[in-house]
């Protein structure tokens, strides 16, 4: 990955990333995933870019589940806090928003290194 790749991975990431947060801080038990998946699709259409390719959208859902999934298995008590968490009144949905920013945060670096891998092939 290149020096500019990495700087266009790295905003791009980092937005989507704050985004998801935002959509995390809503206290509905449940939402924050589908928040996560939505921005997780988006973010791996553009970081494809990045990489001189594009994906079609149910792809790039299918590559934000996998991204995620990876990312929940690396870290089982987080994710379950996250959504357990917000159970519990503003600090519960501050926590949320703060491991959803975090955890996408590793799932796009873990997409991006992905399609580095598959662009480099080609």
């Amino acid at each position: 990955m290149t020096e500019e790749q990495k700087d266009k991975c790295h905003m791009i990431i980092h937005g989507h990333a704050v985004a998801a947060g935002a959509g995390n801080a809503v206290p509905v038990p449940g939402l924050g995933i589908a928040a996560d998946v939505a921005t997780m699709a988006s973010m791996a259409m553009a970081l494809s870019a990045v990489f001189g390719s594009s994906i079609p959208e149910n792809v790039a859902k299918n590559l934000a589940i996998a991204a995620l999934k990876r990312t929940a298995l690396k870290q089982p008590i987080k994710t379950i806090g996250k959504e357990v968490g917000k159970l519990i009144p503003v600090v519960g949905s501050y926590f949320a928003a703060t491991v959803s920013v975090g955890m996408l945060e590793a799932a796009g670096w873990s997409m991006a290194e992905q399609l580095d891998r598959e662009a480099s092939r080609y």
